[in-house]
Protein backbone atom coordinates (compact mmCIF):
# COMPACT_ATOMS: atom_id res chain seq x y z
CA UNK A 1 0.00 0.00 0.00
CA UNK A 2 1.19 3.25 -0.76
CA UNK A 3 0.85 5.94 1.97
CA UNK A 4 0.43 9.73 0.53
CA UNK A 5 1.69 12.26 2.87
CA UNK A 6 -0.78 15.24 4.07
CA UNK A 7 1.93 17.70 3.02
CA UNK A 8 2.23 16.00 -0.56
CA UNK A 9 -0.84 17.91 -1.49
CA UNK A 10 -1.15 20.98 -2.48
CA UNK A 11 -2.15 23.97 -0.19
CA UNK A 12 -3.50 27.72 -0.05
CA UNK A 13 -0.05 28.79 0.70
CA UNK A 14 1.49 26.88 -2.01
CA UNK A 15 3.19 29.42 -4.57
CA UNK A 16 1.64 29.14 -8.22
CA UNK A 17 1.95 30.52 -11.83
CA UNK A 18 -0.68 31.81 -13.93
CA UNK A 19 1.28 32.08 -17.52
CA UNK A 20 4.77 34.10 -16.41
CA UNK A 21 3.02 35.33 -13.65
CA UNK A 22 4.61 34.13 -10.24
CA UNK A 23 2.11 33.84 -7.09
CA UNK A 24 3.20 33.87 -3.85
CA UNK A 25 0.30 31.76 -2.89
CA UNK A 26 -3.42 30.46 -4.74
CA UNK A 27 -5.93 33.55 -2.55
CA UNK A 28 -7.62 35.67 -5.29
CA UNK A 29 -9.98 38.38 -4.44
CA UNK A 30 -12.77 38.59 -7.41
CA UNK A 31 -13.89 41.11 -8.88
CA UNK A 32 -16.84 42.58 -7.35
CA UNK A 33 -18.26 46.01 -8.18
CA UNK A 34 -17.69 48.83 -5.13
CA UNK A 35 -19.49 52.02 -7.19
CA UNK A 36 -16.63 54.29 -5.91
CA UNK A 37 -15.16 55.63 -9.99
CA UNK A 38 -17.07 58.96 -10.70
CA UNK A 39 -19.73 59.10 -13.12
CA UNK A 40 -16.93 59.33 -16.21
CA UNK A 41 -15.32 55.99 -15.24
CA UNK A 42 -12.81 57.38 -13.52
CA UNK A 43 -10.35 55.67 -10.07
CA UNK A 44 -11.12 57.51 -7.03
CA UNK A 45 -9.20 57.65 -4.03
CA UNK A 46 -11.62 55.71 -2.16
CA UNK A 47 -11.34 53.38 -4.91
CA UNK A 48 -7.81 52.67 -4.26
CA UNK A 49 -8.62 52.74 -0.26
CA UNK A 50 -11.45 50.26 -0.74
CA UNK A 51 -8.43 47.32 -2.87
CA UNK A 52 -5.42 48.67 -0.39
CA UNK A 53 -7.04 47.60 2.69
CA UNK A 54 -7.59 44.06 1.04
CA UNK A 55 -4.83 44.04 -0.90
CA UNK A 56 -2.13 42.37 1.65
CA UNK A 57 -1.57 38.73 2.25
CA UNK A 58 -3.28 38.48 -1.39
CA UNK A 59 -1.88 35.92 -4.15
CA UNK A 60 -3.58 37.97 -6.73
CA UNK A 61 -6.20 40.48 -6.74
CA UNK A 62 -8.54 41.35 -9.27
CA UNK A 63 -10.08 45.04 -9.53
CA UNK A 64 -14.02 44.98 -10.77
CA UNK A 65 -15.19 45.04 -13.90
CA UNK A 66 -14.13 47.48 -16.15
CA UNK A 67 -15.90 48.87 -19.53
CA UNK A 68 -14.59 48.64 -22.51
CA UNK A 69 -17.38 50.95 -24.73
CA UNK A 70 -19.71 53.52 -23.10
CA UNK A 71 -22.66 51.19 -24.80
CA UNK A 72 -21.38 48.60 -22.08
CA UNK A 73 -21.70 50.67 -18.69
CA UNK A 74 -23.21 48.64 -16.71
CA UNK A 75 -23.75 51.11 -13.37
CA UNK A 76 -23.54 55.25 -13.47
CA UNK A 77 -20.40 55.01 -10.85
CA UNK A 78 -18.37 51.39 -12.79
CA UNK A 79 -14.93 51.76 -13.47
CA UNK A 80 -14.14 52.65 -17.16
CA UNK A 81 -11.06 51.53 -19.68
CA UNK A 82 -12.86 52.51 -22.39
CA UNK A 83 -10.49 55.43 -23.25
CA UNK A 84 -7.34 56.40 -23.30
CA UNK A 85 -7.29 59.13 -20.71
CA UNK A 86 -8.33 57.09 -17.81
CA UNK A 87 -4.91 55.66 -18.03
CA UNK A 88 -3.35 57.99 -15.24
CA UNK A 89 -5.62 57.03 -12.83
CA UNK A 90 -5.54 53.06 -13.26
CA UNK A 91 -2.03 53.39 -13.23
CA UNK A 92 -2.13 54.85 -9.93
CA UNK A 93 -4.11 52.05 -8.59
CA UNK A 94 -2.04 49.25 -9.62
CA UNK A 95 1.44 51.24 -8.64
CA UNK A 96 -0.18 51.69 -4.98
CA UNK A 97 -1.33 47.92 -4.69
CA UNK A 98 2.00 47.07 -6.39
CA UNK A 99 3.85 48.84 -3.23
CA UNK A 100 2.15 46.01 -1.11
CA UNK A 101 3.54 43.54 -2.83
CA UNK A 102 0.06 42.10 -4.60
CA UNK A 103 0.16 41.18 -8.13
CA UNK A 104 -2.98 43.01 -9.87
CA UNK A 105 -5.54 42.22 -12.44
CA UNK A 106 -8.30 44.05 -14.17
CA UNK A 107 -11.41 42.79 -15.75
CA UNK A 108 -12.47 43.80 -18.80
CA UNK A 109 -16.00 43.60 -20.05
CA UNK A 110 -18.97 45.05 -21.60
CA UNK A 111 -22.49 45.11 -20.31
CA UNK A 112 -24.73 44.09 -23.31
CA UNK A 113 -28.09 43.82 -23.11
CA UNK A 114 -28.28 44.42 -19.24
CA UNK A 115 -27.66 47.95 -18.97
CA UNK A 116 -30.49 50.32 -19.68
CA UNK A 117 -30.28 53.65 -21.74
CA UNK A 118 -30.73 56.06 -19.25
CA UNK A 119 -26.51 54.37 -17.91
CA UNK A 120 -25.34 53.70 -21.20
CA UNK A 121 -26.47 56.63 -23.32
CA UNK A 122 -27.96 54.38 -26.12
CA UNK A 123 -30.39 51.41 -26.43
CA UNK A 124 -28.82 48.34 -25.15
CA UNK A 125 -27.48 46.24 -27.18
CA UNK A 126 -27.59 42.04 -27.59
CA UNK A 127 -26.51 39.46 -29.97
CA UNK A 128 -30.18 38.98 -30.49
CA UNK A 129 -33.05 41.66 -30.11
CA UNK A 130 -34.25 39.51 -26.60
CA UNK A 131 -34.85 41.18 -23.44
CA UNK A 132 -32.60 39.82 -20.13
CA UNK A 133 -36.09 39.69 -18.67
CA UNK A 134 -39.55 41.64 -18.38
CA UNK A 135 -37.89 44.36 -16.28
CA UNK A 136 -35.13 45.01 -18.56
CA UNK A 137 -34.98 47.06 -22.42
CA UNK A 138 -35.14 45.07 -25.15
CA UNK A 139 -31.68 45.18 -26.84
CA UNK A 140 -31.05 46.15 -30.35
CA UNK A 141 -29.20 42.93 -32.50
CA UNK A 142 -25.21 44.05 -32.68
CA UNK A 143 -24.82 44.30 -36.35
CA UNK A 144 -21.75 42.52 -38.19
CA UNK A 145 -19.60 46.36 -38.55
CA UNK A 146 -20.47 46.61 -34.46
CA UNK A 147 -19.12 42.94 -33.52
CA UNK A 148 -15.33 44.33 -35.22
CA UNK A 149 -15.60 47.68 -33.08
CA UNK A 150 -16.29 45.67 -29.80
CA UNK A 151 -13.34 43.45 -30.91
CA UNK A 152 -11.41 46.36 -31.01
CA UNK A 153 -12.56 47.98 -28.26
CA UNK A 154 -11.57 44.74 -25.95
CA UNK A 155 -8.16 44.76 -27.31
CA UNK A 156 -7.40 48.24 -26.56
CA UNK A 157 -8.73 48.07 -23.20
CA UNK A 158 -6.37 45.26 -22.54
CA UNK A 159 -3.73 47.45 -23.89
CA UNK A 160 -4.67 50.33 -21.71
CA UNK A 161 -4.30 47.81 -18.81
CA UNK A 162 -0.80 46.53 -20.04
CA UNK A 163 0.29 50.12 -20.28
CA UNK A 164 -1.22 51.17 -16.53
CA UNK A 165 1.16 48.22 -15.09
CA UNK A 166 -1.48 45.63 -14.56
CA UNK A 167 0.35 42.24 -14.09
CA UNK A 168 -2.91 40.20 -15.93
CA UNK A 169 -6.19 41.04 -17.87
CA UNK A 170 -8.95 39.20 -17.20
CA UNK A 171 -12.04 39.29 -19.41
CA UNK A 172 -15.38 38.38 -18.00
CA UNK A 173 -17.50 36.12 -19.86
CA UNK A 174 -19.89 35.21 -17.07
CA UNK A 175 -22.92 36.85 -15.11
CA UNK A 176 -25.59 37.51 -18.11
CA UNK A 177 -23.12 40.12 -19.47
CA UNK A 178 -22.28 40.78 -23.29
CA UNK A 179 -19.76 37.36 -23.83
CA UNK A 180 -21.91 35.20 -21.88
CA UNK A 181 -24.95 36.17 -24.04
CA UNK A 182 -22.55 35.44 -27.31
CA UNK A 183 -22.25 32.05 -25.91
CA UNK A 184 -25.72 31.40 -24.73
CA UNK A 185 -28.09 29.87 -26.91
CA UNK A 186 -31.08 31.66 -24.48
CA UNK A 187 -29.92 34.96 -25.56
CA UNK A 188 -27.82 33.66 -29.14
CA UNK A 189 -30.58 33.27 -31.52
CA UNK A 190 -28.25 34.98 -34.45
CA UNK A 191 -28.59 32.85 -38.33
CA UNK A 192 -24.88 34.31 -39.13
CA UNK A 193 -21.30 32.93 -38.70
CA UNK A 194 -21.84 34.08 -34.70
CA UNK A 195 -25.15 31.97 -33.93
CA UNK A 196 -26.09 27.98 -34.09
CA UNK A 197 -23.79 25.82 -33.13
CA UNK A 198 -21.32 25.48 -30.45
CA UNK A 199 -18.21 26.52 -32.86
CA UNK A 200 -20.40 29.60 -34.41
CA UNK A 201 -21.23 30.82 -30.54
CA UNK A 202 -17.64 30.78 -29.77
CA UNK A 203 -16.80 33.09 -32.53
CA UNK A 204 -16.73 36.44 -31.17
CA UNK A 205 -14.40 35.04 -28.33
CA UNK A 206 -11.54 33.89 -30.22
CA UNK A 207 -11.54 36.63 -32.41
CA UNK A 208 -11.02 38.86 -29.18
CA UNK A 209 -8.90 36.69 -27.69
CA UNK A 210 -6.94 36.93 -30.81
CA UNK A 211 -7.01 40.24 -30.97
CA UNK A 212 -6.28 40.83 -27.80
CA UNK A 213 -2.96 38.53 -28.06
CA UNK A 214 -2.00 40.45 -31.19
CA UNK A 215 -1.64 43.78 -29.14
CA UNK A 216 -0.49 42.64 -25.93
CA UNK A 217 1.58 39.71 -26.89
CA UNK A 218 1.00 35.65 -26.52
CA UNK A 219 2.60 35.65 -23.19
CA UNK A 220 1.14 38.51 -21.15
CA UNK A 221 -0.92 37.03 -18.54
CA UNK A 222 -4.52 36.07 -19.78
CA UNK A 223 -7.25 35.03 -18.36
CA UNK A 224 -11.17 34.32 -18.83
CA UNK A 225 -14.23 33.93 -16.50
CA UNK A 226 -16.52 31.57 -17.67
CA UNK A 227 -20.20 31.77 -16.94
CA UNK A 228 -20.14 27.68 -17.46
CA UNK A 229 -23.51 27.23 -17.17
CA UNK A 230 -26.51 28.79 -17.35
CA UNK A 231 -28.67 26.19 -15.08
CA UNK A 232 -31.70 26.51 -17.06
CA UNK A 233 -32.78 24.14 -19.84
CA UNK A 234 -32.46 25.29 -22.80
CA UNK A 235 -28.78 27.61 -22.05
CA UNK A 236 -25.51 26.94 -21.87
CA UNK A 237 -24.48 23.48 -20.74
CA UNK A 238 -21.13 22.44 -18.35
CA UNK A 239 -20.77 20.08 -21.59
CA UNK A 240 -20.65 22.80 -24.05
CA UNK A 241 -18.57 24.91 -21.11
CA UNK A 242 -15.92 22.41 -21.10
CA UNK A 243 -15.43 22.59 -24.83
CA UNK A 244 -15.52 25.93 -24.62
CA UNK A 245 -12.84 25.68 -21.69
CA UNK A 246 -10.70 23.59 -24.22
CA UNK A 247 -10.51 26.34 -27.20
CA UNK A 248 -9.44 28.91 -24.59
CA UNK A 249 -6.64 27.08 -23.74
CA UNK A 250 -5.72 26.16 -27.27
CA UNK A 251 -6.35 30.17 -28.11
CA UNK A 252 -3.91 30.86 -25.28
CA UNK A 253 -5.81 31.77 -22.31
CA UNK A 254 -3.23 30.98 -19.15
CA UNK A 255 -5.91 30.75 -16.12
CA UNK A 256 -9.62 30.23 -16.53
CA UNK A 257 -11.68 31.73 -13.58
CA UNK A 258 -15.29 29.50 -13.42
CA UNK A 259 -18.48 31.09 -12.47
CA UNK A 260 -22.34 31.36 -13.15
CA UNK A 261 -23.92 32.40 -16.35
CA UNK A 262 -27.16 33.74 -17.26
CA UNK A 263 -28.28 33.16 -13.73
CA UNK A 264 -25.60 35.79 -12.79
CA UNK A 265 -23.09 35.79 -9.61
CA UNK A 266 -25.36 34.43 -6.66
CA UNK A 267 -27.87 32.74 -7.80
CA UNK A 268 -30.93 32.02 -5.26
CA UNK A 269 -31.01 28.32 -5.48
CA UNK A 270 -27.57 27.75 -4.66
CA UNK A 271 -26.20 28.37 -0.84
CA UNK A 272 -23.57 26.86 1.14
CA UNK A 273 -19.19 26.98 1.14
CA UNK A 274 -18.11 26.56 -2.73
CA UNK A 275 -21.56 26.73 -4.56
CA UNK A 276 -19.78 26.64 -7.97
CA UNK A 277 -16.78 24.66 -6.80
CA UNK A 278 -17.95 21.59 -8.33
CA UNK A 279 -18.38 23.51 -11.87
CA UNK A 280 -14.70 25.09 -11.70
CA UNK A 281 -13.61 21.22 -10.31
CA UNK A 282 -15.69 19.90 -13.84
CA UNK A 283 -13.87 22.22 -15.89
CA UNK A 284 -10.16 21.34 -14.30
CA UNK A 285 -10.59 17.86 -15.26
CA UNK A 286 -10.70 19.00 -18.94
CA UNK A 287 -7.71 21.60 -19.29
CA UNK A 288 -4.10 22.22 -18.28
CA UNK A 289 -4.22 25.77 -17.13
CA UNK A 290 -5.06 26.76 -13.85
CA UNK A 291 -8.70 26.97 -12.37
CA UNK A 292 -10.01 29.59 -9.98
CA UNK A 293 -13.17 28.26 -8.10
CA UNK A 294 -15.62 30.25 -6.41
CA UNK A 295 -19.02 30.65 -4.67
CA UNK A 296 -19.30 31.47 -0.87
CA UNK A 297 -16.01 30.40 0.43
CA UNK A 298 -15.69 32.25 3.67
CA UNK A 299 -13.01 29.59 5.90
CA UNK A 300 -9.55 29.19 5.26
CA UNK A 301 -10.47 25.54 6.03
CA UNK A 302 -12.82 25.34 3.08
CA UNK A 303 -10.61 27.26 0.90
CA UNK A 304 -7.45 24.76 1.45
CA UNK A 305 -9.63 22.08 1.27
CA UNK A 306 -10.72 22.99 -2.16
CA UNK A 307 -6.89 23.25 -2.72
CA UNK A 308 -6.01 20.15 -1.36
CA UNK A 309 -8.24 17.91 -3.11
CA UNK A 310 -7.48 19.53 -6.44
CA UNK A 311 -11.01 20.87 -7.38
CA UNK A 312 -9.15 24.05 -8.45
CA UNK A 313 -6.15 25.68 -8.41
CA UNK A 314 -6.98 29.21 -6.94
CA UNK A 315 -9.70 29.95 -4.76
CA UNK A 316 -11.65 33.29 -5.00
CA UNK A 317 -12.92 34.58 -1.72
CA UNK A 318 -15.48 37.44 -2.46
CA UNK A 319 -18.03 38.34 0.54
CA UNK A 320 -16.06 37.06 3.19
CA UNK A 321 -13.27 39.77 2.19
CA UNK A 322 -15.17 42.69 1.87
CA UNK A 323 -16.39 42.11 5.63
CA UNK A 324 -12.55 41.88 6.90
CA UNK A 325 -10.27 43.09 4.98
CA UNK A 326 -7.28 40.86 6.14
CA UNK A 327 -8.78 37.48 5.51
CA UNK A 328 -5.46 36.87 3.05
CA UNK A 329 -3.52 37.47 6.08
CA UNK A 330 -5.36 35.97 8.81
CA UNK A 331 -5.78 32.52 6.35
CA UNK A 332 -2.08 32.35 5.68
CA UNK A 333 -1.01 32.94 9.60
CA UNK A 334 -3.64 30.28 10.90
CA UNK A 335 -2.80 27.65 8.14
CA UNK A 336 0.42 27.83 8.74
CA UNK A 337 0.84 28.21 12.22
CA UNK A 338 -1.58 24.51 11.90
CA UNK A 339 0.54 23.05 9.75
Amino acid sequence: MVTVSLRSMPRLFDLIKIGSLQLKNRIVMPPMATGLATTRGEVTEDLIKHYEKRARGLGLQIVEHSYVLKGGKLSPHQLGIHEDKLAAGLAKLAERIHSLGTPITIQINHAGRVTASDVCGQQPVGPSPIPHSSKHEVPREISRNEIEEMIEAFSSAARRAVEAGFDAVEVHGAHGFLLNQFLSPLSNKRKDEYGGSLENRMRFHSQIIARIKENIGKSFPLLYRLGADDMHPEGLTLQESKVFAQNLEKWGVHAIDVSGGIMGSRPAHLTGPGYYVPLAEAIKSVVNVPVIGVGGIKTPEFADEVIGKNRADLVAVGRAMLADPKWALKAMEGLRSSN
